[in-house]
């Protein structure tokens, strides 16, 4: 979710620090910060902003330092200011430090922490770090960093340096990325390869464990345990721009294939150790307020209120109250009828969606409690909603929305989880199985992605077309409003999703010789119907395209060409069903030469009504 950059060589650490930075901007941050030793002693510069007032704050260091470290933020835990920027440092000053992930456990260890003596300036778990590597360091900065890293939950990529006179920086990593570059008489560490490509295209890559000592003549690589390992270092191909994008052609398809990644990071610290327990620390409701809701509005724009449309499915059938979902712009020009019992869930991925926003406030004032899911820590609609729940998707440069989507799918099914659970609503043991299933959902979404060559290939004939169909019941229904939003939004080709049962009320009028049809048959209750419906189309001479489970053999004698997804819970195939018209949709648009990433007249974050 940020940008780690760590120099130590020949040039001036500082020049490299920035330029390093600004590579990786297009990752999305809300502050940056830099540390360096001069003279001995480390000092650290550091802003809430942008890179450019960064550079206004360290105009006067132009010293020729040696080493150093820099960070851009997107914020996690505490909103964006100047002292939870990165870097950190211990209590003494002495040890600095910058790390993107999240450290699940980082209550337990500041409680224990600030129990033994050590003074925290910020509110993040990242300042654990420093002080944590501080208690165990008794004159060897490795071993202390080891024996930290054994102590941390979660995920991080560590670069840490200290000022006693040895120029090195140590380096640990756990489920976030961290490369270095491989120089002269320099090395260079950073998040991602754009950062390096200035010094050198030599790249070695540290996998989850590992531990780096670099210097400015060699980096060596231990496991945690502190065996040498032996690490190849790999030669980069890759232009500036293809850099920045990890090889991919686009954005949106970076961000698709970030999917597993960003499931990862929701489920971070939202269970119990035995994975069969929805725990939400972040929210401070009590049982009574939950168990008091007997109304729920979810309010969402465009994406976000396609998630509200699933959200409403899962809390029907698991929490057992009424849900309705409503298109924020119409919402706050309507009387709906709210209570102090009225629950009203927020869904943005910006948190500064101007018609959510409006809703949020309206809500409020009629006397609703707001549960904000969003996906930036300190947006507005965080910071006005009674409780939040972030999705930790990491930032989306792509216009079109795909990983915010998912991870906003996963918010409200754990949220349902946690509800049903407090409420009674719903079996214990399907409650465990669910919450098992949720958390296989990264490895589940992997083998999605083992069929994208088929799928590229279906993009190709849809591609072809002004108009396609989107068909399904129940979840299916929901998940192909959102499937024919990603194509009419990239390809520009008229996209509909209709309820299956609907066609013969009008529908069929528009089926024509050829004409693509995407039918979702994922719904075991509503699956023979499904499949009439999908003859319906056949025999007017549509071209049937069908989205079923793996081990569907009967979709195979109905559909001309069939996309499948692992088979799971009825409630959860919409976080994997949806993938596979993301790709359909991205194919079909860079078959038609669409500029993908940003599509005509769309903006990434509408905040204007």
């Amino acid at each position: 979710m940020c940008g780690i950059v760590g120099y130590i060589g020949k040039e001036d650490a500082l020049d490299v620090l920035i330029n390093g930075l600004e590579k990786l901007e297009y990752r999305g941050y809300d502050s940056a910060g830099v540390s360096f030793i001069d003279d001995g002693e480390i000092k650290i510069t550091k802003t809430k902003g942008r890179i450019d007032d960064l550079k206004k704050q360290i105009n006067g260091y132009k010293n020729g330092a040696s080493i150093g470290l820099g960070h851009t933020r997107w914020a996690t835990h505490g909103k964006p200011s100047d002292e939870n920027s990165h870097p950190h440092c211990d209590c003494s000053g002495k040890i600095s430090l910058v790390h993107n992930g999240i450290i699940e456990n980082y209550k337990v260890l500041k409680q224990m922490l600030k129990e033994k003596g050590h003074n925290f300036i910020s509110e993040t778990d990242t300042e654990v770090i420093s002080h944590l590597i501080e208690e165990y360091h008794e004159g060897d900065l490795i071993e202390a960093v080891k024996k930290a890293g054994k102590e941390l939950k979660g995920s991080f990529a560590l670069a840490v340096m200290e000022e006693n006179g040895e120029d090195k920086i140590i380096c640990l990593r756990k489920d976030s990325p961290l490369v270095i570059g491989v120089g002269d008489g320099e090395n260079i560490i950073a998040s991602d390869i754009p950062a390096i490509l200035n010094h050198t295209d030599e790249v070695l890559i540290l996998e989850d464990g590992d531990l780096a000592v670099v210097d400015d003549k060699e980096v060596t690589v231990y496991d945690i345990e502190g065996q040498k390992l032996e690490k190849q270092t790999y030669k980069v191909d890759w232009d500036a721009e293809e850099a920045e994008k990890g090889g991919y052609e686009h954005f949106m398809l970076k961000e698709i294939h970030e999917q597993p990644q960003a499931l990862k990071n929701t489920l971070r610290g939202r269970f119990d150790d035995n994975r069969n327990l929805v725990e939400l620390d972040e929210l401070s409701l009590t049982k009574e307020e939950i168990n008091s809701f007997d109304k729920i509005y979810m309010v969402a724009c465009g994406t976000a209120y396609h998630a509200g449309l699933v959200g409403k499915a899962v809390f029907e059938n698991m929490v057992k109250c009424p849900v309705e979902v409503d298109i924020a712009s119409e919402y706050r020009y309507r009387e709906p009828l709210i209570t102090d019992n009225t629950l009203v869930i927020v869904i943005s991925q910006s948190g500064e969606t101007a018609d959510t926003l409006a809703a949020l406030r309206e809500s409020k004032k009629w006397g609703a409690k707001v549960i904000a899911i969003t996906n930036v820590v300190g947006s507005t609609v965080s910071r006005e909603a009674d409780e939040v729940m972030y999705t930790w998707a990491g930032p989306e440069i792509a216009v079109a929305s795909t990983k915010a989507y998912l991870t906003q799918l996963l918010a409200l099914n754990l949220l349902g989880i946690y509800f049903a659970r407090i409420r009674n609503s719903a079996p214990e043991k399907r409650l465990n199985q669910l919450s098992l299933d949720l958390s296989r959902m990264p490895e589940l979404l992997e083998k999605v992605y083992e069929q994208e060559d088929d799928l590229k290939e279906m993009a190709g004939k849809i591609a072809k077309w002004e108009s396609t169909f989107f068909i399904g019941r129940a979840l299916d229904w929901a998940v192909c409003e959102e499937g024919a939003l990603k194509l009419k939004e990239i390809s520009y080709i008229q996209a509909e999703a209709y309820a299956a049962g609907e066609l013969k009320h009008g529908t069929l009028a528009l089926i024509t010789e050829g004409v693509p049809v995407i039918t979702l048959v994922t719904q075991p209750h509503v699956y023979e119907k499904t499949i009439s419906n999908l003859q319906e189309v056949k025999a007017r001479g549509a071209n049937g395209f069908a989205l079923a489970f793996e081990d569907d053999e009967t979709i195979h004698q109905e559909a001309d060409n069939v996309m499948t997804i692992p088979r799971v819970d009825t409630l959860l195939t919409p976080i994997l069903s949806v993938v596979p018209l993301q790709l359909i949709s991205y194919y079909a648009a860079t078959a038609r030469g669409s500029d993908v990433d940003k599509p005509r007249n769309l903006a990434k974050s509408v905040t204007v009504e």
